[in-house]
């Protein structure tokens, strides 16, 4: 029999919003060197119709001893609402006011490849390009960098399209 060990929470969507959530992740003191400092991780959910309304159950397979901070998305007819959350034991605190996060939107009228990132196996990375229409994230491809000798990975955009690009930073940086 398996055990399941995390935490899991609810939000309604109604009719024509898509909300996704992401969990940030703050890297390791002894693996910033080689790591971007901060990651996001998508949390995997369930959805229950009801009527016009959506039931999503969210899950945090492994959360932290204190606080885990949260990035809501909230995907509506040409239009993002930003959100942070903390869960903190189990209570999910959601901002009042949506924090400031620098985002692009990304259109091109060609086919493009967009910024590399290092690869991490455990699926956490720095930056999250999303398409609005359906919420799914646009999966990398991966390759070996020779000349740094890592493995990276791209994402394939294509033209005519609009995306949804994040990152999280700290406030000093640009």
């Amino acid at each position: 029999m398996e055990s399941w060990q995390g935490k899991h929470f609810s939000i309604t969507d109604p009719k024509d919003v898509s909300t996704v959530i992401y969990k940030i992740n703050k890297t390791e003191k002894e693996f910033l060197k080689d790591s971007p400092k901060y990651t996001v991780e998508r949390l995997e959910f369930t959805e229950e119709f009801r009527g016009d309304l959506k039931k999503k159950t969210f899950f945090v397979d492994n959360p932290s001893e204190d606080q885990d901070q949260l990035v809501i998305l909230s995907f509506g007819k040409e239009r993002v609402v930003v959100n942070m959350a903390l869960l903190n034991d189990d209570k999910i605190s959601i901002s009042k006011k949506p924090m400031p996060l620098k985002f692009n939107n990304i259109y091109s009228e060609e086919g493009t490849e967009y910024k590399d990132f290092r690869y991490t196996p455990n699926l956490k990375r720095p930056i999250c390009i999303i398409d609005p229409e359906t919420t799914e994230e646009i999966k990398p491809t991966l390759y070996f960098d020779e000349n740094t000798n890592e493995v990276k990975g791209k994402c394939k955009l294509k033209p005519y399209k609009s995306y949804f690009a994040f990152e999280i930073r700290d406030e000093k940086q640009d």
